[in-house]
């Protein structure tokens, strides 16, 4: 006989779905957990008629209905915990051992060692519950209860006379919430075994169980009940202690940070007893499927072979397996809607991925009954959420049911409603779900041929050229599936050749017309990985672009663009690594270097045929020759030695010279440059020949720049043809200097008597005069590169010594030229040569080039100085700018379109854009240059007091704060100051951080300096009432930032701290007050600027400091009245007084110290050293730089006449100053709760960069930058990325 099924299960579903008010469809109730998680985006309607048009949406509805042979009805139950079933006979006293203690407990025991397999495990278990149903229940539930971290312990007790609300509650009062222990959620080596051999258990429990124990109506019921229980329990203690047992599943979840709120455990153990039960549920359908057949077989037979015993066993069978089927689907109905219908919304983002994931699972496995839209309409919705791991799995589970045609065709209306939600999810701001939504829809486009439009397929095209690798692989499988595969048609026969030149045909119509992006190493990265054979077929490359034929030939543009592919893939396969922004370079394995080795070999002999002849053919023209010649760095050269290719090499060397004798283009002739010098190698066997091109190159490019130095020194005046002539030798000559040594052909002095004629007559054309200033910088390069290191002949010595003075002084002279080109290659030329002849020239064993040192004079540094000042920092050059006059550099990719605009200007074309890009470049290579002159030790310290002051992040306007258009004094307005950390933030930082590791007192000078010339630059502009004026903020805001850059190893910056408040205090008392009485000094404002360093001082120290303050006022004589101090010299008090735990609101204000936020790291403690006697700290060296301006022209008009403000009425209320004076420290207070973010933000910067570059580094040894080679990039002429515009 069947066994036979209890109410329980069926009554425990309906009150755990009444108790939330809901069915499997629905909403929770607004008072049930589900309702409370506000998290996840709220679903449609259950009577939308967007998938389902039942109301619980559930497949198992109908099996709620209660037979007549199973009982009366139940009626539904609307506590808030689903009743426990009662226990018909009670065995046993309830003293079990394996209940008694939570570290007896058999199963858990035997898990976490590892070290017995999980079937014999559940198969010792099994018998303990045959032998007595209660103690086998009992270990298995303290074995759930452990799993979660929990102490407590289920006892018989109360099990036979507690509801399960009561057992929970007794279990939530025994937990200990600060046990580091949660089995589930830690992550060492141990725990993670455990969490794979907890679920394994619970699908064994269930597998071994599913022929018998499953239907003894008590392990499922009461083990479904107490589940369900746990997963909607109302206790918050219980629900905030349980959140880690969803994190990291054996799938790979990333959990939340320990401790996260309002989680339950309960949910792990219930979505994998459903996934068991999901199986078992598969099998009594396959024996339903399989008895359906014989039964069929057997009716089918005639009357006399027919056995009627065998059918009535068979009719029999199947109304057991039915009846199975019916317990089965209960039992699951129960779990969704006890425990998925309220938990794939919970709070917690780990729990809702875990129901997705399972969901996935069941409609995979079981999809008769899961594959239905009252199920995906879940999944769609859940598509939505805002955590990532949620949604990644949503997608994940769709994957799975969409790889198959046969599960994808049932999902034709899922299709039609959450298409677009897909589609709109390629541009997801999680990379890894981006990727992972690609490759669905790559599944669907294979899968569901009329499921995704043109229009849907034009979202994913232009992802192909994102910077993420992975997504843009994927991007580049869908292009391929959709656009370029050859065979994507049934029809068409396979060819190899054939397929390949449709494929690039193909490539090159998308590339062109699509016109998304001009870089063709992306899309080739792209598609390497689905279309790497292919795109590595160098012979039909070669052949489609050698076709001469008026029909099959290809088009200008489409030759330009397969040389670039052709280009682009050659290197892809030469060198293994992805373009550069695809993400860092990975080390090749032995089996990549190998088959590297291979494909370079094979790729050089496909085209040293064919390149001779490519060159040939489009030499004329520059774009597809440099891109060509490229090519020739991927070769192994000593192919053409042992292949017995020399004659492909003389052609190639022909074509070189060629090119370099047409064309006078920048990337073209350095192109040829780095291919000559790759031909020339000391290491090739036939360098000869590349040497004889190169000595031929040279004498012709001398013996033309020779005479034509000639005729423009004689001539009085030159036709432009004959400029063009000069100009496109001396480029060429400057571009083959680079790379090769042409000191031989005594280049230097026509170059210098150019550059003379040009300083003292200025008749010398730009466009001449700056290859020549080139020239002369590498020929003085290339003969230092010739010195020997040891007996240095002195002539040598002297002649190179005054060819470097000479060009020195001509170069500074130039620093003042017309031409913005001659000016920047002057500079850039000038901070070269003053580095490499720097004070670090004679060390390494290099003490023999002594003489050779070279140091900028006073004139010099200053000229310096204002060039940076007068044409980098110049306001022309800021963002905002370009931004007001319609020149602005175009949008950064990621931003929103409707963020709002500056007032209508005049559209701007590409090139003006890319123009400016470029001019944005240029400046950041000057700024680069200048600050590695300070860092190298070339320029003083002090000298970067003229970059630091550029450091703020916002100009005109503070943080949060409305910036009015311009701000008046007397009848002129003056602009906000520009912006400029957007385009050299990152420089100065990095100048900012290898200043302070050379000396800390000198660099804290030099902040100081920067800040004094800000406030002299204030008072020359507006006079001495500026505490209200924007500008004076904006210094604070500065200041502000300088004094994150003190947070960390405050006892290391004591001393220059004292020095920087001593030399502030000075600063604001060094003006004498202005005629009448009670007027302050003029500087005196500058004490609150120095406050906002006063939070980073010590204790005692500001003790030290006030008590200086008080001695300086009383040597100067310059008291404030008693009825209106000076607000300055109050704010700047009151930040130095000690406080209490009460101090006053005031002196907070000076250093705010935010609440931290929930669940966010603490922040590292702010060190103090101990108290100690103010007489105990010695007062550091005292030194106070003169704050000079060092631009060439003071910046916002002429300078006003400094006018005093009228003396105050005696007989005004002095009640109105303080209240003036606590409305200012209010809106202080204000403004710097609005800087509150951004300070911890920069605080933790400065944590890592100190750490990074000071944690164990001597003080006296940082005399230099530890790492020069991450200054080299950091200033590489390269840091623009204009390449990956």
């Amino acid at each position: 006989m069947p066994p036979r099924r209890s109410a329980r299960v069926q009554g425990a579903s309906s009150s755990s779905g009444s108790s939330a008010g809901l069915g499997a469809g629905s909403s929770p109730a607004p008072g049930s957990a589900g309702a409370r998680s506000s998290s996840p985006p709220s679903p449609p309607a259950p009577g939308s008629p967007e998938l389902s048009s039942g109301d619980s949406g559930s497949d198992f509805e109908d099996t709620l209905r209660l037979r007549s042979k199973r009982g009366p009805h139940r009626a539904l139950s609307h506590g808030p915990v689903p009743k426990r079933p009662r226990r018909r006979e009670p065995s046993g006293d309830g003293s079990s051992p394996a209940t008694s203690s939570p570290e007896q407990n058999t199963l858990f025991e035997a898990v976490r060692s590892a070290k017995i397999a999980v079937e014999t495990v559940v198969d010792d278990w099994l018998e303990t519950y045959k032998q007595d149903r209660e103690t086998g229940f009992l270990e298995l539930v303290n074995f759930i209860i452990r799993s979660c971290g929990c102490r407590g312990v289920v006892t018989p007790e109360m099990f036979r006379h507690l509801q399960n609300s009561e057992i929970i509650q007794q279990l939530t009062e025994k937990f200990q919430e600060d046990s580091a222990e949660y089995p589930l959620s830690l992550g060492t080596q141990p725990w993670r075994r455990f969490r794979a051999g907890f679920c394994e258990l619970v699908a064994a429990v269930v597998r071994r169980c599913q022929y018998s124990v499953v239907y003894d109506e008590f392990l499922m019921d009461a083990l479904i009940s107490l589940l369900t229980g746990l997963s909607d329990s109302q206790v918050r203690a219980f629900r905030h202690t349980s959140t880690l047992a969803g994190r990291r599943l054996p799938g790979g979840l990333p959990g939340a940070p320990h401790g996260g709120p309002r989680s339950h455990r309960a949910t792990l153990p219930a979505m994998k007893l459903m996934t068991a039960l999901v199986n078992v549920a598969l099998g009594v359908s396959l024996h339903q499927e399989n008895n359906q057949r014989q039964y069929e077989a057997e009716r089918s037979k005639g009357p006399s072979r027919r056995a009627t015993d065998k059918l009535e066993a068979l009719l029999e069978k199947r109304r057991e397996l039915q009846e199975q089927q019916e317990e089965i689907e209960n039992m699951m109905n129960a779990i969704f809607k006890g425990v998925f219908v309220h938990r794939y919304r919970d709070i917690v983002p780990e729990i809702r991925a875990i129901c997705m994931e399972e969901l996935g699972m069941w409609m995979r496995s079981y999809a008769a009954s899961f594959l239905t839209d009252g199920y995906l309409k879940y999944i769609g919705w859940t598509l939505h959420d805002k955590q990532r791991e949620v949604r990644l799995q949503c997608v994940k589970a769709l994957q799975g049911l969409y790889c198959c045609r046969d599960t994808a065709a049932h999902m034709e209306l899922f299709t039609s409603r959450f298409k677009t939600r897909m589609v709109s999810m390629v541009l997801d701001k999680e990379p890894d779900v981006a990727v992972e939504v690609v490759k669905l829809l790559t599944l669907m486009l294979e899968n569901m041929e009329e499921a995704l439009t043109e229009e849907d397929c034009q979202s994913v095209y232009p992802v192909v050229y994102v910077s993420s690798r992975a997504l843009a692989s994927a991007a580049g499988l869908f292009l391929y599936r959709r656009l370029l595969d050859p065979q994507r048609e049934a029809s068409r026969e396979p060819s190899r050749d054939g397929d390949n030149r449709t494929f690039f045909r193909l490539l090159l119509a998308f590339f062109i017309e699509s016109e998304l992006h001009e870089h063709a190493a992306y899309l080739v990265d792209s598609l390497w990985d689905c279309a790497g054979p292919r795109l590595r077929d160098w012979e039909t490359i070669s052949a489609l672009l050698l076709e001469e034929s008026p029909t099959e030939g290809l088009a200008d543009r489409q030759e330009k663009a397969l040389v670039e592919i052709l280009a682009a893939s050659v290197v892809q396969a030469a060198e293994g690594q992805p373009p550069v922004g695809r993400g860092p370079a990975k080390k090749p394995s032995a089996r990549e270097r190998k088959a590297q080795v291979e494909e370079r070999t094979r790729l050089t002999h496909c085209l040293i045929p064919a390149l001779p002849q490519l060159l040939a053919k489009f030499s004329a023209d520059a774009e597809k020759a440099a891109p060509l010649l490229e090519v020739l760095h991927c070769f192994d050269l000593s192919i053409y030695c042992t292949g017995r290719m020399e004659k492909h090499l003389e052609l190639v060397l022909g074509q070189l010279q060629e090119v370099v004798e047409k064309h006078a283009g920048q990337a073209v002739l350095e192109a040829a440059s780095r291919a000559l010098h790759a031909l020339c190698d000391p290491e090739l066997a036939l360098r000869g020949r590349g040497d004889l091109v190169r000595s031929r190159l040279a004498d012709q490019l001398a013996d033309k720049f020779h005479q034509e130095v000639t005729e423009l020194l004689q001539a009085s005046s030159l036709d432009e043809e004959e400029v063009y002539s000069m100009a496109a030798t001396l480029k060429r000559i400057s571009v083959l200097f680079n790379a090769h040594d042409l000191t031989p052909w005594q280049l230097f002095e026509p170059c210098a008597q150019l550059l003379q004629r040009a300083v003292d007559t200025g008749e010398v054309p730009p466009q001449v005069l700056v290859p020549a200033v080139t020239c002369l910088h590498f020929h003085i390069l290339w003969e230092l590169s010739h010195l020997p290191s040891t007996s240095v002949p002195q002539e040598q010595l002297q002649s190179l010594k005054t060819r470097v003075t000479s060009f020195c002084s001509l170069c500074q002279s130039c620093l003042s030229d017309v031409d913005a080109g001659v000016r920047e290659q002057a500079f850039v030329v000038l901070s070269d040569l003053l580095l490499v002849f720097g004070p670090q020239l004679p060390r390494d064993g290099r003490e023999a080039l002594a003489p050779l040192v070279l140091l900028p004079e006073a004139g010099l540094q200053s000229q310096l100085a204002a060039f940076l000042m007068d044409h980098v920092f110049h306001p022309a050059c800021s963002h905002e700018e370009l931004s007001a006059t319609g020149t602005s550099s175009p949008r950064i990719p990621g931003s929103s379109p409707g963020m709002p605009v500056p007032a209508p200007s005049p559209p701007v074309s590409a090139e003006d854009s890319e123009s400016h890009i470029e001019e944005l470049h240029q400046r950041r290579v000057l700024l680069a240059g200048f600050c590695k002159l300070i860092i190298y030790d070339v320029l003083e310290l002090s000298a970067a007091s003229d970059v630091f002051k550029h450091y703020a992040k916002v100009g005109g306007a503070r943080k949060g704060c409305p910036a009015p258009p311009a701000m008046a004094w007397g009848h002129r307005a003056l602009s906000p100051p520009p912006q400029f950390y957007s385009d050299y933030g990152d420089i100065i930082k990095e100048t900012l951080n290898c200043t302070r590791q050379i000396d800390r007192q000198e660099w804290a000078r030099t902040l100081l300096l920067s800040l004094q010339q800000l406030m002299t630059e204030l008072l020359l502009q507006q006079g001495p009432e500026i505490r209200a004026a924007e500008a004076f903020l904006e210094i604070r805001d500065l200041a502000r930032r300088f004094s994150l850059l003190f947070s960390l190893h405050q006892l290391r910056n004591r001393p220059a701290l004292l020095s920087m408040h001593k030399e502030g205090i000075q600063f604001a008392f060094q003006e004498p007050p202005g005629p009448g009485p009670g007027l302050p000094p003029l500087n005196l404002p500058f004490l609150e600027v120095l406050s906002e360093f006063s939070p980073r001082l010590l204790r005692p120290d500001k003790a030290l400091l006030l008590a200086y303050l008080e001695k300086t006022c009383q040597e100067r004589q310059w008291l404030a009245p008693r009825d209106a101090p000076w607000p300055s010299l109050v704010t700047y008090r009151n930040s130095l007084q000690l406080q209490e735990e009460g101090g006053s609101a005031s002196s907070r204000s000076s250093a705010p110290r935010p609440h931290p936020l929930p669940g966010s790291a603490a922040k590292r403690p702010r060190l103090d050293a101990p108290s100690e006697h103010p007489s105990s700290s010695p007062w550091p060296s005292s030194r106070l730089p003169s704050p000079a301006l060092t631009s060439t022209a003071l910046r916002g008009g002429p300078r006003p006449p400094l006018r005093w403000p009228p003396a105050r009425d005696p007989g005004s209320d002095p009640g109105l100053l303080q209240s003036s004076s606590l409305s200012r420290r209010r809106s202080r207070t204000n403004r710097l709760s609005l800087m509150v973010e951004e300070e911890e933000e920069e605080k933790d910067e400065v944590a890592i960069e100190e750490e990074s570059n000071e944690e164990n580094t001597p003080e006296q040894d940082r005399t230099l930058p530890a790492s020069q080679d991450r200054l080299r990039d950091l200033f590489d002429s390269t840091i623009l990325g204009i390449e990956d515009a």
